[in-house]
């Protein structure tokens, strides 16, 4: 089958469409999971596919695929990702996954082409976590591993549940949850790291990713004055806060690797200039390539916790949040994506990544890759995230080439 090439400049025209969804002024989007920004994010997408002529299904927790038709009726090569975005996010993470899913649709339907497979492009509901814990939610429903309704139950960081959110902005579907059958799954994204920027390499070949532990601490001590309060007689919560995350950051250098620590979320109560602080509640993010570093990681954290608490004469509680152990992606994926960009003429490398992924949960059930492409200076989850365009069209390019061999395979392959 003689290939089509991507339209880069629609990918690039439809990048910053969807961009402006959720916009913030000066750059960057907000557009958190399940808010009208949301909405009008997947309306927009939904439309998109709409015209490719897709058929599109939404299912109970929100999550939204768009299949593009094969010759057989086979189990579907699917790719994608999310187009929920943090705070402070940029026009490229998880949105680039499935626009270019759509330009590899739209670059066959011009063409006149169907594969053997069908191809499937998804989105997924919540991926970053930013709203409702955990990450990964709607790809974790649609496989199986997260109960429908416990995830509908999960109350966000507004007091509002995921069910209502979906049945406000109309999406709770009827398309039924983890019963889902895919053939294979390759998701196309910025490496949101500096990797492949330093090295000067258009394409990662991902070999796997982190795993994640994400917990909340409760810190419970007596609030004081500041002046006549001594110091020995103190039970600072906001102390033995900053104590953890210290430990934590000297916790990752020490153990070096690919570990790596992060206090990201931090409230004090009652938060005042003069008052010692009775309540600290904050978030450890640790992750590592390496199950067992991960857990060792986490043994000597929740330790020292306990010791800087006690010392301290305030209370500690845990609430984890999400655990994803470390996922190794099909080694003869990881070994396509590596060929068809080499054949291209794109450099090419292996690589972990250092950030939870959809594909990570999908491939607890199908053969699974990444493919990643440079991030400027390994900014994401920031407004000034960026991808050169030549480096974005690449890894369409190979996206595509990839897809279509997949697609191509006799169904016993």
């Amino acid at each position: 089958m003689s290939l089509p090439e991507i339209d880069g400049e629609h990918l690039l025209s439809t990048l910053a469409q969807l961009g402006r969804l959720g916009g913030l002024e000066g750059g960057g989007v907000c557009r958190l999971a399940l808010t009208d920004e949301d909405k009008a994010g997947r309306d927009w997408v939904v439309g998109q596919m709409r015209e490719l002529g897709m058929q599109v299904t939404v299912d109970g927790i929100g999550n939204v695929v768009g299949l593009h038709a094969g010759r057989e009726d086979l189990p579907p090569v699917m790719t994608g990702s999310h187009i929920d975005t943090v705070r402070t996010g940029g026009l490229y993470d998880g949105n680039y996954g499935v626009l270019a899913g759509l330009e590899v649709v739209r670059a066959l339907r011009k063409a006149g082409l169907r594969t053997r497979r069908p191809l499937a492009v998804a989105f997924f509901t919540n991926e970053e976590g930013a709203r409702f814990a955990p990450d990964m939610m709607g790809s974790l429903v649609f496989q199986g591993d997260l109960a429908l309704d416990a995830a509908l139950a999960t109350r966000g960081i507004d007091g509002t549940t995921v069910a209502e959110n979906l049945e406000r902005i109309g999406y709770r579907g009827e398309a039924p949850t983890g019963t889902a059958t895919v053939g294979s799954f390759v998701e196309l994204h910025i490496e949101q790291g500096p990797v492949l920027d330093l090295e000067g390499i258009t394409i990662g070949a991902v070999e796997g990713v982190q795993g994640i532990s994400w917990t909340e601490l409760t810190l419970a001590g007596t609030s004081n004055h500041a002046g006549t309060t001594p110091m020995r007689f103190r039970h600072d919560a906001g102390l033995v806060a900053a104590r953890i995350a210290c430990f934590a950051r000297d916790l990752a250098r020490e153990m070096g690797g690919d570990q790596v620590a992060t206090v990201g979320a931090l409230n004090l109560f009652p938060n005042l200039v003069n008052v010692i602080p009775n309540r600290a509640v904050f978030t450890v993010d640790l992750r590592n390539t390496v199950s067992t570093l991960l857990a060792d990681a986490e043994r000597r954290l929740w330790a020292f916790a306990d010791e800087a608490s006690a010392a301290e004469g305030v209370t500690l509680s845990r609430r984890p949040l999400a655990r994803f152990e470390p996922v190794a992606f099909d080694p003869a994926l990881i070994g396509l994506v590596e060929t068809t960009a080499r054949e291209l003429g794109y450099s090419v490398r292996r690589m972990p990544s250092g950030a939870g992924h959809d594909a990570q949960i999908l491939a607890r059930v199908c053969p699974a890759a990444m493919i990643f492409v440079p991030s400027v200076a390994g900014l994401s989850h920031n407004v000034r995230e960026h991808t050169e365009p030549a480096d974005l069209i690449a890894g369409a390019r190979v996206l595509l080439h990839v897809l279509v061999q997949l697609a191509e395979q006799q169904p016993d392959q």
